[in-house]
């Protein structure tokens, strides 16, 4: 079901990927793996940056385009379900790759809804 207010979701994540930046910020691959606050809080904050597209719904790929938003949907329930399966690596690609544009491209869908 498409979130009622698509700007709370969006600046959910923009909150939400800010802070993992913010977090892993000027640490290494090894550094990240072995600090386990900021690994659970990477975590947690991947689950609400999906959760926050999950009630986005399909509405997400309107507002933000060429994001994979049913890979980022599904990564939050891999983390709630089979978290035990997914390496630390794997998060950290996550984190380095995929990451960084997501902030602005969401800030720049918001700037378009206020118009």
């Amino acid at each position: 079901m498409p979130s009622e207010n698509p700007a709370v979701r969006l600046q959910d994540i923009i909150e939400n990927a800010r802070a993992i930046l913010r977090y892993t910020d000027g640490l290494s691959a090894e550094a990240f793996g072995q600090n386990r606050l900021v690994y659970d809080a990477v975590e947690r904050c991947l689950e609400r940056i999906s959760e926050a597209a999950a009630k986005l719904g399909e509405q997400a790929a309107l507002f933000v385009p060429n994001v994979p938003w049913r890979d980022i949907r599904a990564l939050g329930n891999r983390l709630r379900n089979n978290y035990d399966e997914i390496g630390t690596d794997r998060l950290w690609r996550i984190v380095q790759d995929d990451l960084p544009d997501l902030p602005a491209s969401c800030e720049a869908a918001l700037r378009s809804l206020g118009r």
